[in-house]
């Protein structure tokens, strides 16, 4: 798959902007694409600043810089592109997944993560990792260098450890940011008496980077990283980590990795539901993610949005949010990112 050099579009660009008819909150159908990623839902576009979004557009940036330089080597596979974008946005504290990672009610932060391929449906997950300075390569070595699908906590740090993957210690995810918004939690819970909405309402909760690529043969691949939910309980693990929930992949149909308020990704089986829709139902993936995004989750309360790409290179997004962090890149190298632009 060749990559030439190309341009790096924001907003409204060369491949189209346009907001499609009577579908809220989605972006055309793109071709040729062959990596995309997201960095979670965000902030109220209201509470951007101009600083932040620059910030913002450059990880996004870089991370589709990375995941197609990788993708494009000889040998290498869509899990290859997946994991490398995806590590860029974990090492990025701007993300809510690795070192930008949230605080839990207790003051930790706790990770998750998953990455499935489309053509045998691997998968490999992590939940509740502390340590692990890259849980995405942890969960790529479950599904690769064990018999399982999902390690947590403790266990899966020994077996991380026993790969050769980077340990940290915690204090390497502890950003000045995500401290001071757990500690706005704990300021309102005291000055309630009593422990805050678990159920929150504002993206600024939660959030979640992932990535969906393929390569020539149609092979596809997503994989999905987050910190989980500020303010969640004790061993509370969201969707990120579950295989048809937060991501999923199968050739021939559709790669989709999620972000939102994970509870509902789980229970709807948001990811897989996607991939059902254009496999048994023939939908485009744009309708089938408008159809589980914006009716069926919108419909339940439940926030959030998914990115979608198939096995010919076409690529969508859906959200019921004000915003999605995303990009994608084709192969003549032509980058576009977006935070709230349609």
């Amino acid at each position: 798959m060749s990559l030439a050099s190309g341009g790096v579009t924001s907003g409204s660009g060369a491949m189209g902007a346009d907001k499609p008819p009577g579908n809220p909150g989605s972006d055309l159908i793109m071709e040729d694409v062959i990596l995309g990623v997201h960095g979670g839902t965000g902030l109220d576009k209201k509470d951007m600043t101009p600083e932040l979004d620059k910030k913002l557009r450059a990880g996004l940036k870089a991370a589709l810089e990375a995941g197609a330089k990788r993708l494009t080597e000889a040998g290498s596979t869509p899990l290859d592109g997946v994991e490398a974008a995806i590590r860029v946005l974990e090492d990025d504290p701007h993300f809510n997944a690795g070192r930008g990672a949230v605080f839990t009610h207790e003051g930790r932060n706790e990770l998750d993560a998953s990455i499935m391929e489309g053509t045998t449906k691997k998968a490999g997950a992590v939940a509740g990792v502390t340590v692990i300075k890259n849980p995405i390569s942890a969960a790529r070595a479950v599904m690769a260098k064990s018999k399982h699908v999902m390690m947590i906590g403790r266990g899966a740090e020994v077996f991380s450890t026993q790969q050769g993957l980077e340990i940290v210690d915690p204090a390497y995810f502890w950003t000045e940011g995500r401290w001071k918004d757990i500690q706005r939690v704990w300021e309102e819970e005291k000055a309630k008496g009593k422990r805050a909405d678990i159920e929150p309402k504002s993206s600024t909760y939660f959030g979640t980077v992932g990535a969906v690529a393929r390569n020539e043969k149609g092979q596809i691949a997503a994989g999905t990283s987050t910190g989980g939910m500020t303010n969640k309980m004790f061993g509370r693990v969201g969707d990120s980590p579950i295989i048809g929930a937060g991501t999923y992949a199968e050739d021939g149909a559709a790669a989709v990795s999620c972000t939102g308020h994970g509870e509902y990704f789980i229970r709807y089986g948001v990811s897989k539901e996607i991939v059902s829709l254009v496999k048994y139902k023939g939908l485009s993936i744009q309708e089938a993610a408008q159809e589980v995004i914006n009716r069926q989750l919108k419909d339940a309360g439940g926030e959030g949005a998914a990115i979608v790409l198939n096995s010919k290179g076409q690529w969508t997004t859906s959200r019921n949010t004000e915003g999605l962090y995303r990009g994608w890149i084709n192969s003549k190298g032509e980058i576009t990112v977006r935070l709230y632009e349609e």
